[in-house]
């Protein structure tokens, strides 16, 4: 049986004191909130953290709210909690699709928005959730709090703008009026890491036409978004024509990597034929959303 190296235990009690403690310990330290990250890296040794540093008592960083045109989602929000709550079901619909799609029950009771983030993992799915809805994640440190584009938080797999001695604290998606969104996940079997998956997000013009588009990929080497199929959905009538356009574009930005969830051609063909499906869905769910709450 597996079991991780030696290490030593602490539960912090605020914000202020992790940040403390994350100072005091530097590199040997690392952080927990649901675990189903670390400890599989613990017990591989492929981490070998000197410290943990338990940050679950932090109810300060566990809420939804929406504020000033913004959802405001605390870092410890589980991805049950997000599951449940009917205001992110309205507003991005697209958290909905993909939290259904993360993993398991047991999981989704544990692991949080915060934690799967700072995982930077390439098969992650809210990354490309928050990378299609332009979120912004707050970073606090021992100089205060610091806010960071989606777009700049994760620096390549496994790494993010996070130092050492900061904590991820929220993350805030604008509140558009008009926008649609949508997420599709294609996988070997039933809570699986993606064999491929798309995102995305739209709002409409007055007349009908895409007045702005995002498309995101997950777990087919595609670094931030699929910019030219957006560029191409910008100013066209919704419909087939225009979709599978988007479609072949991000087929074509992605990078896959042949392996046990399949071949290049067969992850090319899923970044095609997912694009199209969540342009369909995002577009039809546009313009629900009549009004900016709190805006």
């Amino acid at each position: 049986m597996q079991v991780p190296a030696p290490f030593d235990y602490v539960r912090a009690t605020s914000v202020a004191e992790a940040l403390q403690l994350l100072e005091r310990h530097g590199e040997e330290a690392r952080l927990i909130a649901g675990g189903h990250s670390l400890l599989p890296m613990m017990k591989l040794r492929l981490a070998r953290p000197d410290w943990i540093i338990d940050i679950n008592d932090l109810d300060e960083l566990r809420h939804v709210t929406v504020d000033g045109g913004l959802l405001r989602v605390g870092a410890l929000t589980r991805h049950a909690d997000l599951l449940d709550s009917e205001e992110v079901g309205r507003l991005f619909p697209i958290v909905h699709d993909a939290e259904r799609v993360i993993a398991d029950p047991v999981v989704r009771n544990r692991g949080t928005i915060g934690g799967s983030l700072a995982q930077a993992d390439p098969a992650e799915d809210l990354t490309t959730v928050c990378d299609v809805l332009r979120a912004e994640v707050v970073v606090a440190g021992p100089a205060g709090e610091r806010t960071v584009p989606m777009a700049e938080f994760h620096r390549g797999p496994y790494e993010t703008a996070c130092g050492q001695n900061e904590l991820l604290v929220e993350v805030r998606f604008p509140v558009r009026a008009g926008q649609g969104s949508a997420y599709e996940k294609v996988e070997r079997r039933v809570g699986d890491w993606a064999v491929a998956a798309a995102g995305a997000a739209v709002v409409l013009a007055d007349d009908g036409t895409i007045a702005e588009a995002a498309v995101g990929l997950t777990a087919l080497g595609l670094e931030g978004l699929a910019t030219d199929a957006a560029a191409a959905l910008v100013g066209q009538r919704p419909g087939e024509e225009a979709f599978a356009a988007a479609g072949r574009l991000a087929a074509e930005a992605s990078a896959p990597v042949e392996d046990g969830r399949g071949p290049v051609d067969y992850k090319r063909h899923l970044a095609d034929e997912l694009t199209r499906r969540v342009m369909r869905t995002a577009v039809a769910r546009a313009g629900a959303l009549t009004a900016v709450p709190g805006g």
